[in-house]
């Protein structure tokens, strides 16, 4: 199927089709493989040619098993979803289970940075994700439309994505440049001084002199604004 028409989902195609001699390698372990590669190397570097080398044979034995880059790419994203344990049910406590969905998906990304090049527009629906949609959206069964659970969902994860991203690429800037967060504010000082001594950016001196989410670790920052999320959600659903 490497040239051949794509399904519409990996797991529509039966892992072992037929009769005959058991498979060498699995789905598994070929993305067990390309996930050990993308986490050091980059996204870029898990083709199948490097895949193949990892595992001891050619690369285009491994069409067998994973027909396209697309179908790894689903394969991949769908095995380290679930980082953190997640019960087979909500808890009943909304506010708890999305916190624990939004600490989950921060601890993936940063495990795996290789996510944040990804954008996908087409939704793949393997076992994991469906286990967290599950999870998620029962969580939120509380009386609304599903419509509004979409949309409160999806506020939801775009604030994850967003702040994760930030998280992500200031490591890359650090590790690429040596600029830490201390040196950064060090040396931009009299650069800052200068601008607050005009007198013409008010709203600036104010965040320069009275926020404090720039002093906070990621972790706070990140649960700072994750409470005002869910403090919105509350707001769209039903008093008790």
């Amino acid at each position: 199927m490497a040239g051949g028409e794509r399904q519409v989902s990996i797991w529509s195609i039966p892992e072992r089709q037929g009769r005959g001699p058991r498979p060498a390698y699995s789905r598994a372990q070929i993305t067990e493989a390309a996930i050990r590669i993308a986490d050091a190397d980059g996204l870029d570097a898990a083709s199948m040619r490097r895949i193949a080398a990892d595992l001891g044979t050619g690369a285009m034995s491994l069409y067998r098993y994973v027909p396209s880059r697309d179908d790894l790419l689903d394969l991949m994203v769908d095995s380290v979803l679930l980082v953190r344990e997640i019960p087979d049910r909500p808890s009943g406590d909304w506010r708890a289970d999305l916190t624990l969905i939004a600490e989950n998906t921060r601890e993936m990304w940063l495990r795996h940075p290789w996510l944040a090049g990804l954008h996908r527009s087409r939704a793949s629906y393997g076992p994991n994700r469906l286990r967290l949609l599950e999870f998620a959206f029962g969580a939120l069964d509380v009386g609304i439309p599903v419509d509004e659970m979409l949309i409160l969902l999806d506020m939801l994860n775009g604030y994850v994505e967003r702040v994760v991203r930030g998280e992500i690429e200031w490591t890359r800037e650090m590790r690429q440049s040596g600029m830490t967060p201390e040196r950064w504010m060090t040396e931009s000082g009299p650069y800052v001084r200068e601008l607050l001594d005009t007198g013409r950016y008010p709203m600036f001196e104010r965040i320069v002199k009275d926020a404090r989410l720039p002093h906070m670790t990621p972790e706070q920052q990140f649960r700072y604004g994750l409470n005002h999320v869910l403090d919105r959600i509350a707001g769209a659903l039903p008093t008790p």
